[in-house]
């Protein structure tokens, strides 16, 4: 009998698994069509550039937000502190995300870096002479210079101090939050400490002075 509230057993132990068994014998070929699929879109695509450039930005979340991320496009103001407009920025690969807003200022300047970066390698042709140029041309400029770089954070190993070995995270942070909430309070009770009051409006109710500590 099934004890309490739990789930009444039906398993059928998948009889006719064979069924459903998938495999992929031809991911080496797959691999080798898609190598030769990017190497005709950049031909047909020469001298533009293959992908758009993108931004760098944090992962959402505190569990992710100290790793890096493309993101989808270059804010307004980004693009205005690298001396560029939206429609010039699209027409030369650089992908443009007007809702996006900077709350940072170490991505904004970091983007506008790499924008400026990414100016001073881009090669500007008439719109004309560029198709007599290239025509015979099979490579063109990599981009791996405006990737996604993942920040390397490397500590040698060392004895920690005393000082470090003493102190409690837990009771630090327990303290700094009784603090940001009763700092009010603390500054109202002192104020009026120092004038001399017995009593203090809190709420809709006088009550009496307590300094809370």
């Amino acid at each position: 009998m099934v004890r309490h509230d739990n789930m009444i057993p039906d398993g059928h132990f998948h009889k006719n698994w064979q069924k459903y068994i998938k495999t992929w014998f031809n991911q080496p070929m797959k691999k080798f069509r898609r190598r030769n699929y990017r190497i005709k879109k950049l031909r047909e695509n020469i001298p533009r550039p293959l992908d758009k450039l993108r931004p760098i930005v944090h992962c959402s979340t505190v569990r992710h937000n100290r790793k890096l991320k493309a993101g989808r496009g270059f804010s307004l103001r980004e693009l205005k502190a690298a001396g560029l407009t939206s429609k010039f920025a699209r027409s030369f690969g650089i992908a443009v995300d007007p809702r996006r807003q900077n709350k940072s200022y170490e991505t904004l300047s970091r983007n506008v870096q790499l924008l400026k970066a990414y100016q001073a390698n881009i090669i500007v042709f008439p719109q004309k002479a560029w198709v007599q140029i290239f025509r015979n041309m099979n490579t063109t400029v990599a981009s791996k210079n405006f990737r996604v770089k993942q920040p390397s954070i490397k500590l040698n190993a060392r004895i920690p101090t005393n000082e470090e070995k003493n102190f409690e995270a837990v009771a630090t942070l327990r303290k700094a939050r009784a603090d940001e909430k009763y700092s009010g309070r603390r500054q109202k009770l002192k104020k009026i400490k120092e004038t001399g009051a017995e009593t203090v409006r809190v709420g809709k109710k006088a009550r009496k002075a307590e300094i809370v500590e």
